[in-house]
């Protein structure tokens, strides 16, 4: 393996951002359909936006130097009212974490989601970060130091 370095995603990363997002939501169970399904185009346009928002957004990804964006992971910080554990104002929210299948089990997710928190903690002011994990990244997460919620997530879908 060569060394592989995390590097922060620029504009033009924002179809690795989709590959990988696709890639995530086939390892879920989900059909994501061909590279013409509508909604690469709409999360193309979504990650161009999110990466055009650097104090907002962040993703880091992973080079190899023949396969290009091998993995990566994305988050964005939002509005949060306090609560008396939890003084400030802003919540962050980690997704979009994917490795393609040949660089799978090196490491690599866990390298952009520590520098996903570090820039959490470094360059925002968000109090605490949320995630939706799968059962085969909850331990990456666990040994990063994130526990349950108290409260179950619920969902209500008002528009397709």
């Amino acid at each position: 393996m060569t060394d592989l370095q995390v590097r922060r995603a620029k504009p033009d990363d924002a179809a690795a951002l989709v590959r990988l997002r696709s890639l995530m939501l086939a390892a879920m169970g989900l059909e994501v359909g061909g590279e013409d399904a509508p909604w690469r185009e709409v999360s193309l346009r979504y990650f161009a936006d999110q990466l055009a928002a650097p104090e907002t957004f962040a993703a880091f990804v992973v080079d190899d130097p023949t396969a290009g964006v091998v993995a990566g992971a994305a988050g964005h910080c939002h509005p949060h009212p306090p609560g008396p554990k939890d003084l400030t104002l802003s919540r962050g929210s980690l997704y979009n974490v994917s490795t393609e299948p040949a660089f799978r089990r090196r490491g690599l997710a866990r390298l952009c989601v520590i520098a996903l928190l570090d820039w959490f903690r470094d360059e925002t002011d968000v109090g605490q970060v949320e995630l939706h994990a799968t059962q085969d990244g909850e331990p990456l997460y666990r040994s990063l130091g994130f526990v349950d919620s108290s409260y179950p997530t619920q969902r209500l879908r008002i528009r397709r």
